[in-house]
């Protein structure tokens, strides 16, 4: 038997000039880092290979220390790349060269949502006329806006359209075929059998290795180690090996940004409940608190980055942590998920989805609710989070916050009212010591990632979530329902916004309890 293990700047000579390669991978999650900088290396050496289209469902490196897709982000070498998320960071680190590339318009760039891609991947497999799907209409995805479009280098090549069938709306995304998939496992056997078991994430690798081995392409697997044929619980095995043609070994693979190993977030070992650390007391908390009051106990619950990311802390800080069953696209259901770095995985969780499937669930509205974060907010209720101009590197991008809007029944999103305002918390009340730079609260989103105009048209729930107020919308725009204690209305809310929030008429005052430092109970 031929061995399939080479060496990485072997893999790396495989791969021709103007071939599309599909990364699996999920900003340091399942990062293939090592393959990603052979291919860098490469074509600093021998200018080969050049003009290459990348496909990336979701992020591929960070920008603490897994460079992803920055080993390949160089003139000459990439020309399109059509991802789900792009590396994302606070603005006192470097911009990463593929966003200086995307502003320059060095390279055609798109943001498509993460489900889409995953589902691009498997019309592709079977041989279908690419993707049809509702998800996106009239945000920036729908070509009547954007079109998925990040810079002027991509407008000039459109890869959505509009189409009507049987009286309906759709958008189509014409397949997109990849002749290399890059995906990452733990271990493979001699023959090419991957299994995940210090992985925290599935992702979509099988999906990409099928579509590109259905169309005669090359699959290559990046490994921690290699054990012998046989070896492997067929149970375990998630990609079998003659989708596989090349294993390459990173014994020091990481895990996860900034995380070498670790057993819980592979579900190896559970945790104890007490091992996990609470939220401080801060405003963000005391916004995710309100959060929070929305759930039901039995819930299923989607979570995104951001002050949301907080939620499931303050039920465990109430002795709630298993009340309800969340849900997150990497795959991770049930458990806890984690936050900061390791955001995107979970500790103690029910069960590892692989991302395709979690997110035709999303896309098909099946939760109960969706707890989102907004960068801003417009008059007629859209939500921007995917591109902001002057600091396009703060947003990932849109990920799977489009799938995730797309059908659901309700959707509490959370931020802070203004940028950089200074407050005063007290356990009575919360104050605005010194106004904020600007509001989040403008006539027109920069990108709609969410169209509150949709929402309304499939009677969905929407809540906006601030310090200051709960914003429901409705058929009037944006109405402030609730008000915390120790905001003046007038002022904090209504002359802050610029008078796009109105005040309700039977305007309620949000509970005390959260501003306590302590534990507030949650009844749910």
């Amino acid at each position: 038997m031929t061995s399939k293990i080479v060496s990485m700047e072997d893999a790396a000579g495989r791969i021709a000039d103007g071939a599309v390669v599909t990364v699996s991978s999920s900003s340091g999650l399942g990062c293939p880092d090592r393959i990603l900088k052979a291919i860098g290396d490469r074509f600093d050496r021998e200018g080969h290979p050049r003009n290459l289209t990348t496909l990336h469902p979701i992020a591929a490196g960070d920008m603490y220390g897994i460079k992803g897709i920055d080993h390949i982000a160089k003139d000459g070498l990439l020309s399109t790349i059509i991802a789900g998320s792009y590396p994302s960071g606070p603005s006192s680190l470097p911009m990463p060269e593929i966003w200086r590339m995307l502003v320059d318009n060095r390279v055609a760039a798109y943001n498509v949502p993460s489900g889409i891609l995953f589902d691009m991947h498997r019309d592709v497999a079977a041989r279908r006329p690419g993707v049809m799907t509702k998800v996106g209409l009239d945000t920036f995805v729908d070509p009547v806006r954007q079109g998925c479009a990040m810079n002027e280098a991509a407008e000039a090549k459109p890869i959505v359209n509009r189409l009507e069938l049987a009286g309906e709306t759709w958008l189509h995304f014409p397949n997109i075929v990849p002749d290399v998939a890059i995906v990452r496992a733990t271990t493979a056997d001699e023959s090419g059998n991957l299994t995940y078991e210090h992985e925290g994430a599935y992702l979509g690798g099988l999906e990409q290795a099928i579509a590109t081995r259905n169309h005669g392409g090359l699959v290559i697997a990046q490994v921690k180690r290699v054990t012998a044929c046989g070896s492997l619980r067929p149970h375990d095995v998630r990609i079998p090996g003659h989708l596989v043609d090349l294993i390459v070994v990173d014994p020091d693979q990481r895990q996860t940004t900034e995380t070498d190993y670790d057993p819980a977030i592979s579900g190896e070992i559970m945790r104890p409940w007490s091992s996990f650390s609470l939220a401080e007391h801060s405003v963000e908390k005391v916004v995710a608190r309100r959060a929070a009051m929305e759930l039901r106990a039995g819930q299923t619950a989607n979570l995104g980055f951001g002050i949301s990311a907080i939620v499931p802390r303050v039920l465990l800080e109430a002795g709630r942590e298993q009340a309800v069953t969340w849900a997150i696209e990497q795959g991770a259901t049930g458990g806890m998920p984690l936050t900061g770095f390791a955001f995107g995985c979970a500790s103690n969780a029910d069960a590892f989805m692989p991302s395709p499937q979690q997110f035709t669930y999303f896309q098909g509205g099946g939760f109960d609710v969706s707890f989102l974060s907004f960068l801003e907010v417009d008059l007629d209720g859209n939500v921007n989070v995917s591109k902001l101009g002057k600091k396009p590197y703060l947003t990932a991008g849109c990920g799977g916050f489009v799938d995730i809007t797309a059908n659901a029944r309700k959707i509490v999103f959370s931020g802070l009212f203004e940028a950089g305002a200074e407050i005063e918390l007290t356990p009575d009340a919360l104050k605005v010591k010194t106004p904020g730079k600007f509001t989040k609260m403008v006539d027109e989103v920069e990108h709609v990632t969410f169209s509150g105009r949709r929402a309304r048209e499939l009677g969905q729930q929407v809540l906006y979530v601030t310090e200051r107020c709960v914003i429901e919308l409705t058929g009037d725009g944006l109405t402030a329902t609730e008000i915390m204690p120790g905001i003046d209305p007038q002022r904090d809310i209504v002359e802050a916004s610029g008078g796009r929030v109105k005040l309700a008429g039977n305007l309620q005052m949000m509970p005390k309890a959260l501003l306590n430092e302590g534990a507030m109970e949650l009844a749910l």
